[in-house]
Parts: C-alpha cells; structure tokens; sequence
C-alpha cells in the first residue's frame, strides 16, 4: 500500500510539474520572423466571441493592428464577409497585424448596445495583454462596414480610454440615431434595421449610442464612405459627421458616391481602396 501512495504521489508531482511547464510555454512568445495566423481565436464564451489573427513576419514590437469589423444590421453578418479587405490588406500592407473579427449577436433577448461594445473592448483588451507573445504594439485602426463602422466609430470615440486608436474607417456606418431622418422615416424596411438596434428611444440613449454624439475635438484620423443612394443610410449620417469633424478640427476625410447604394464596386471600390490605403499609409 505504501508502495502504491509512493507511486500515486509521484505520479500527481509529475503531472502538475508537466502542466505548469505547459502553462509556461502558452506564454512563450512566437517566433516574430515568421509569418502566422491563427482563425477563431477565443474570447469569450459565447460562439461568436472569436477573431482571426494574422500576424505578419519580421513584427516588431512596434508592429500596428488594423481590426476589421462586419456589418449586418447588429443581428447577422460574419467576419468571412471581410475576408476580401483582409486579403488586399495584406497584398499592400505587408508590416501590419490584422484582426478580423466577430462579435455576439443581437436578438429579442440581448441588445446590440452595450454587448457589441464590451466585445470590441474584450478583443482590444486580449491583444494589449498578449503583445509580447504575438509581438505587436498597442496601437490599432479600425475598418467597419455598415453596422460595423458604426461600432467602429463609436468605439473609437467613446471607448478608446488609452487613445490607442490610431485611425478609423466607416463604410456606409450610421452615425446619428437623432437624426430626422432616422427619426421620422416612414421605411418600413429602415425601422426594422433601426429597431434591431434596440427599442430604447429615450434621446438620451440614442445620444450615448451615437458617434456623431460622441465625438470630441482629440478623436482620432476619421475617413468616411458613403452613397446617395443608399436606402438604409441617408447621406446626412455622413455629411453631418463630417461637418461636426471640421468643426471639431479632427482629420477626416469624407467621400459620397452619388450614384451608389448600399455598397458599390468597380471603379469605385478602386477608389474607395486607393483613398483608404493613403489613409492608412499616412495615419497608421
């Protein structure tokens, strides 16, 4: 029996030894002169807390992240639907980290606001705590698309408590929840993307939720795309922005295509990517 405990013993100092060495290696940091990526990285319990990670080779600790944030109405959309921005991304900008992400979805039973916000936090939060393993820094740009370039813009401006983003882009993002536009739309179509966001319609709500509300003279570069056309984003979320952000005297730089809806392609998706690459290449 003695020869057995004596056994037992070594056999629980053996494992805890190997699972702390495992533990250690978890932190050890990734070789930066490699290239490596990494696809639905956790954080959080949920299904849809998870990003993709790509880390480009020769990193520095002075390598910036671009975070890439999909759209879909707060209630749908995947980070696959950004996965062609990732791609050109990293045909042009062959020293940056990108971050594609995913984030909880609203439904009946959990708002958009303040879930998506947190998570965006959550996301920021992870990579701060690991750039020593990945070797990167802690400065990022966000790019968002439709109800991601809301999120985008919202975080930047409200959340960014360290001033760590360095730019953000908003593709076709709603800026203003006041807007009377908003307000008095009689689209049945356009109320239900709206009230996919939440039903509170107290104004002080629709003010905390909104960037145009939020932004402040120290907001980071803000580039803005946006089309005439658009059915679900009427012009004044870009216009009023923009003229809030000339005020404010932050960089910006604004461009309406007045021939495109929702989204456009062609010539100008070129443009859009020319003008955002430039951006980026300045701010980044």
């Amino acid at each position: 029996m003695k020869h057995l405990k004596y056994i037992f013993l070594l056999f629980v100092i053996y494992s805890c030894s190997n699972k702390a060495d495992e533990d250690i290696l978890t932190d050890v940091p990734l070789d930066p002169s490699k290239y490596y990526q990494e696809l639905d990285v956790s954080y959080g319990n949920n299904e849809n807390q998870r990003f993709d990670l790509y880390l480009p080779a020769n990193r520095t600790s002075t390598t910036k992240i671009i975070i890439l944030v999909h759209g879909g109405g707060w209630t749908s959309g995947d980070k696959s639907d950004m996965d062609a921005i990732k791609d050109i991304i990293q045909q042009d900008f062959t020293n940056l980290a990108i971050v594609n992400v995913n984030y909880r979805l609203a439904n009946t039973n959990n708002s958009a606001y303040p879930m998506q916000i947190e998570d965006i936090s959550s996301i920021v939060n992870y990579l701060k705590e690991n750039k020593a393993k990945y070797t990167i820094s802690e400065d990022f740009g966000f790019i968002g698309i439709s109800a991601g370039g809301h999120l985008s813009l919202l975080w930047s401006y409200a959340f960014d408590d360290f001033k760590n983003i360095k730019m953000v882009c908003s593709i076709v993002g709603p800026t203003n929840l006041t807007d009377p536009a908003y307000l008095n739309n009689t689209d049945p179509v356009l109320q239900e993307a709206l009230n996919s966001f939440g039903v509170n319609t107290e104004l002080s709500f629709l003010e905390e939720v909104s960037p145009y509300h939020q932004v402040s003279a120290t907001a980071p570069p803000t580039i803005l795309f946006y089309g005439g056309q658009d059915p679900l984003i009427p012009i004044t979320q870009g216009t009023d922005l923009r003229d809030k952000l000339q005020n404010l005297g932050v960089t910006h730089e604004f461009t309406l295509y007045p021939n495109e809806g929702h989204g456009w392609e062609g010539l100008e998706l070129l443009d859009t990517w020319l003008k955002l690459k430039s951006f980026m290449q300045t701010h980044l």
